[in-house]
């Protein structure tokens, strides 16, 4: 049993908008919002990095919950764009937040990583205590490599999200999550390191439209829970078009879906946590209420989890 204490976010001041990227690339601002949903995204500076991006959203996660003075056991930090091959950023995040010598543990996972993430606090919380997972991104940095390709700089911003999970108490009980993966189709979406970003669009989004709401479906079956029964899908901002045909696979409106895409861009395995922190201030769980948090990424990776509110 583990429990939903508080969630944080990050995001750069920079605001790079439409027409400033349609400059850039050489083509329409509204083809742009037409194709993915989004109006502008936020940018890092050149010397901001994942660590910086990832400290920012956990001193405001451990703010909210009034936990800088209350022991963390585990740190668990995903980033599919971190600057070294090693370490990873989650040790120094750690030492940035006062909190060395804990465990802290890498998930180098792109876009599902904060899914996962969150599955595997809900599971080590009983063992740990209270677990600190940030999400933190700076894909400005990735699709800046050249060749530019448009139909993957349009989509991407920087930012990061985090969720404090603990053992005991909190506004909402993780009750499941389920997680897959499929390595076939690796070469889809893949980042080689110092390498533009290789996405097959169509295959990317024709999984995605199917294994998210079967895993969804999946979740909510197991406890005798329909997709109308839940108040809020809190998802892995990748596409507004692809979240929409979501909804549409699991007859459910669109409305339940929140999304800040529009705003913020693709921020990869930030980007859920992001948004859950933004429908927490604004709306809340309310008692009783159900909340799916889902994602797919490269890997493929896929998963839902399912929490209710106390």
């Amino acid at each position: 049993m583990a429990f939903l204490r508080a969630f944080g976010s990050y995001v750069p001041s920079r605001v790079v908008d439409n027409a400033e990227l349609s400059a850039l690339l050489g083509c329409d601002p509204d083809w742009i919002l037409s194709a993915s949903g989004i109006a502008e995204r936020r940018y890092a500076g050149d010397t901001e990095s994942v660590v910086d991006l990832a400290s920012r959203a956990g001193e405001n996660c451990l703010s909210r919950a009034g936990a800088n003075s209350q022991p963390i056991g585990l740190l668990i930090l995903s980033s599919g764009s971190a600057e070294r091959r090693f370490p990873g950023p989650a040790a120094e995040t750690a030492a940035r937040l006062g909190l060395a010598g804990i465990p802290a543990i890498d998930l180098p996972m792109a876009s599902a990583g904060s899914l996962f993430g969150l599955a595997l606090a809900a599971n080590l919380s009983p063992a740990y205590g209270s677990v600190l997972l940030i999400a933190a991104e700076k894909m400005s940095a990735v699709i800046s490599r050249p060749p530019l390709d448009r139909n993957t700089a349009i989509l991407f911003g920087d930012g990061a999200g985090a969720c404090l999970v603990h053992p005991t108490e909190g506004v909402a009980e993780i009750v499941d999550s389920c997680l897959h993966s499929d390595g076939v189709y690796v070469q889809d979406l893949r980042l080689d390191f110092d390498q533009p970003l290789r996405m097959n669009g169509g295959v990317v989004i024709r999984h995605a439209s199917h294994k998210v709401p079967d895993v969804i479906r999946e979740v909510l079956d197991r406890h005798s829970r329909s997709p109308g029964d839940v108040n809020t899908f809190l998802m892995h901002q990748a596409n507004q078009n692809l979240i929409v045909r979501i909804a549409q696979a699991l007859e459910v409106a669109p409305d339940k879906f929140y999304s800040n895409i529009a705003r913020y861009g693709n921020t990869s395995s930030a980007s859920m946590l992001i948004a859950a922190d933004e429908w927490s201030v604004e709306f809340g769980f309310r008692v009783s209420g159900a909340v799916v948090f889902a994602a797919f990424g490269a890997g493929f990776h896929w998963g839902a989890l399912l929490a209710v509110g106390l």
